[in-house]
């Protein structure tokens, strides 16, 4: 199948003619970043397969699902920033395709659109927040200066020691439990099947990568195969391209894969409290600074109000600590104190994909056939359209942005 752009080409041959395991293209990975680049081929006509033993379990489980380019810009990340604002530009079609896609209706994401509220605890983090207003009117970023009192006004459960707030009235959130549910009901009934099995190599002919073999003996939970077998029995999935979309393991070896071509991937762990509420507590996204600790609060529209989340270098390490609990839950209470009276209903970790740079990585590997779909770190629900429109879209690339999270970008520095 012929590349186009960044990515791979949308013209599907005639399904009666592919043997049953050649596909157009095969995605490793079935977190949010893999099922949405596995839907919107599939919307296009190709035919496609994806390979994961748990899909939808690891970080987008755990994340919090902040559609928020502006309240979490930083300084020297203005890339990031264009690729966040493009891709925030994209949720609302890519909400209700997906939607009406599912089968489960207008309301099945969570999808919703109220702005972030983002505020200072003591006098030093208040002068940061005026230094990164400073800093987003540079940018030109839409935000409001808010007293606290202001603040109190927006979210009366915020504490009387917030300081003053900004609020950026364009950021969104939406439920990525609910999300990569809907990505795999929309796969179900477009027929795409997604596989239950590790893999362990990728296939390679003449240079190009051809396929993926998947791990023998997965064991249950692997779907049954065509011809009787399960998903994991050691068979090889053929695909024009492939996309690897395995998160924080994407720089892992794979048998077949040379070390050049492994993506520059580090894990980044990050431990999520899930509180329950009867009454709703906040009506938008609160993310503040204690003593220049950063916690935010999500709330849901089931009264959940999800709170994080740590950053911790420690490789593949998913334990959840008392100390980083104890954390996130202090810093909370001190900007939202009735945080302490809700309900415990879930304490996870998970793990982002970092990159040297913070920019993901999308689009063509050094390696022919082997496309790449992660190191979204912090922004993988966020980026999830964009990613999927990089690689899969006819329409090009006006904006420049396959440029800034190329996977060859390293190497064309070196």
């Amino acid at each position: 199948m012929p590349a186009t752009g960044p990515g791979v080409s949308t013209a599907a041959g005639t399904a009666a003619a592919v043997p049953a395991d050649s596909y157009d293209l095969v995605v490793v990975g079935g977190g949010i970043i893999g099922l949405s680049v596995a839907w919107r081929a599939a919307r296009r006509g190709l035919r496609v397969a994806v390979s994961d033993p748990a899909p939808a379990s690891g970080a987008s489980h755990v994340a919090a699902g902040m559609l928020a380019p502006v309240s979490e810009v930083t300084y020297t990340e203005e890339p990031l920033l264009r690729l966040g604002l493009a891709s925030l530009a994209r949720w609302p079609a890519f909400a209700a395709e997906l939607a009406a896609d599912s089968g489960l209706g207008p309301d099945a994401l969570d999808y919703r659109t109220d702005g972030t509220l983002e505020v200072a605890f003591d006098s030093d983090d208040l002068a940061a927040l005026d230094e990164l207003a400073a800093f987003m009117g540079v940018l030109g970023l839409p935000v409001e200066r808010l007293t606290g009192r202001e603040c109190r006004r927006l979210e009366p459960m915020l504490a009387p020691a917030v300081r003053g707030g900004l609020l950026a009235r364009g950021d969104a959130w939406v439920d990525p439990r609910r999300v990569t549910a809907a990505l795999l009901a929309a796969l179900e009934r477009r027929g795409v099947p997604v596989l239950r099995a590790w893999t362990t190599a990728v296939e390679r002919s003449g240079g190009a990568v051809t396929g993926v073999r998947l791990a023998p003996g997965t064991g249950p939970g692997a779907e049954a195969a065509e011809d009787g077998g399960t998903a994991g029995d050691g068979r090889v999935l053929r695909g024009d391209r492939v996309v690897l979309a395995t998160g924080a393991w994407s720089g892992t070896a794979l048998e077949g894969l040379p070390a050049e071509a492994l993506p520059p991937v580090r894990p980044v762990k990050g431990q999520v409290v899930r509180l329950r509420s009867r009454e709703p507590v906040l009506s938008r996204c609160v993310r503040g600074a204690v003593h220049g600790t950063r916690v935010y609060l999500v709330p849901r529209g089931d009264g959940e109000v999800v709170l994080g989340a740590t950053q911790e270098d420690l490789g593949f390490d998913t334990r959840v600590t008392a100390g980083g609990l104890w954390g996130l839950l202090r810093d909370a209470r001190e900007l939202v104190p009735g945080v302490t009276e809700l309900e415990v209903a879930d304490v996870t970790a998970g793990l982002r994909p970092g990159t040297p740079d913070n920019l993901p990585l999308v689009g063509p590997s050094a390696l022919p056939g082997l496309l790449t779909a992660t190191g979204h770190h912090r922004g993988g629900i966020l980026l999830a359209p964009l990613t999927a429109d990089l690689l899969v879209e006819e329409s090009g690339d006006p904006e420049g942005l396959a440029a800034l999270c190329s996977p060859l970008r390293f190497r064309e520095r070196s």
